[in-house]
This record gives C-alpha cells, sequence and structure tokens, in this order.
C-alpha cells in the first residue's frame, strides 16, 4: 500500500489537534509511532479495526483506539475500520454471525420475524444472543487474522514491484548507455 494514497485519507496530529474536543489527548498527537504508517502499524491497525467492527457494543470505537495505542498500530486506520459496520452492512453482517453462531453451537435458527427487536428483554431475542455473540468473536477472529495478513500481503507486493521496476529502469539506463557507447565508437 502506497504511503501517499494512505496519507490522502487519514487525519494528521496536527489537524486533530485543533480539534476542541480532543483537548484531553493532545499528548497521544505528540507520539509519531501511533501516526506512523508503516507495514507492521497497517497490517496491526486492519487486524484491530476490523475485529473490533464485529464486536456488536457500543464503545467499539473505544476499544480499537485504545488496543492500537497499546500496540502501536497506526490509531487513524484502526478507528476509520470501524465504520465497515454501519447502518448499511450490520444487518447482512450480524445475521452471518448470528447463523454462523448458530451452526457453531448447533442451535435452532429463530426466524427473524418472530423476535420482537425494540424489547431487549423479550425471549426470543434473548436466545439468540449466545449464538450471535459467538459468531461475532469468530467472524471478528477470522476478518481480523486474513485482514492483517492481506495488509502485509499487498503491502510486501507493492514494495517488490517498486524494487523490480528500479531494477527494470536501471537495466534499461545501462542498456541505453551502452548502445550511445557503442554508436559513438563507429
Amino acid at each position: 500500500m502506497p504511503k501517499r494514497s494512505l496519507r490522502k485519507f487519514l487525519p494528521t496530529p496536527a489537524r486533530l489537534r485543533d480539534v476542541k474536543g480532543l483537548g484531553m489527548f493532545r499528548d497521544l498527537f505528540d507520539r509519531h509511532e501511533l501516526w506512523h504508517i508503516s507495514r507492521t502499524s497497517i497490517a496491526r491497525a486492519t487486524a484491530i479495526g476490523l475485529f473490533c467492527s464485529m464486536v456488536p457494543l457500543p464503545g467499539q470505537m473505544i476499544v480499537a483506539v485504545f488496543v492500537a495505542i497499546r500496540v502501536g498500530a497506526n490509531v487513524p486506520l484502526a478507528f476509520s475500520l470501524i465504520f465497515i459496520t454501519n447502518p448499511l452492512t450490520m444487518p447482512v453482517i450480524y445475521l452471518a454471525a448470528y447463523l454462523l453462531g448458530s451452526a457453531l453451537l448447533n442451535a435452532p435458527v429463530i426466524d427473524a420475524s418472530a423476535v420482537d427487536w425494540l424489547d431487549p428483554t423479550s425471549p426470543e431475542l434473548l436466545s439468540i444472543w449466545p449464538s450471535f455473540l459467538v459468531g461475532c468473536f469468530v467472524m471478528g477472529v477470522l476478518v481480523a487474522f486474513f485482514g492483517y495478513f492481506i495488509a502485509d500481503g499487498l503491502w510486501r507486493l507493492r514494495i517488490a514491484q517498486r524494487i523490480s521496476e528500479r531494477a527494470r529502469r536501471r537495466r534499461e539506463r545501462k542498456a541505453q548507455k551502452k548502445s550511445e557507447r557503442n554508436g559513438n565508437l563507429r
């Protein structure tokens, strides 16, 4: 992943320092490793953000930022990836998590129309929670695992492409100089 394209989308510490509500976090804006764009910090942030995006509880952003700070991952990316689960994607992701959890726990799948979604104490809703939470946790681990290795692999692939391109240009320049020397000798 090219650093320049990531820098376009991620906020800088200087920009965040100007936000009034973030005054208590000013000391974090000076910690360079939390804003650094490198292969390891981006891969770690990807795993953290993807795992926390599967957590169906409020406060997933705080958890993602806290873990990113503790392990030295890129904080803006970990925070940004939380929004993979948004009002448009939540129904699909959480239904898949529930079905996965039901399959893992060998629990019967309850018809969604039978659940009173607005009553948090309804027996139907309470009965799906174990399957749902297990499914969310397993999906979180899976997407974090694959996200880490995909981010790491894409970064490595891009570096290999740059090295290959540099070597190709070097060979072309060398061949061009050789042909110019041979042309001057005649």
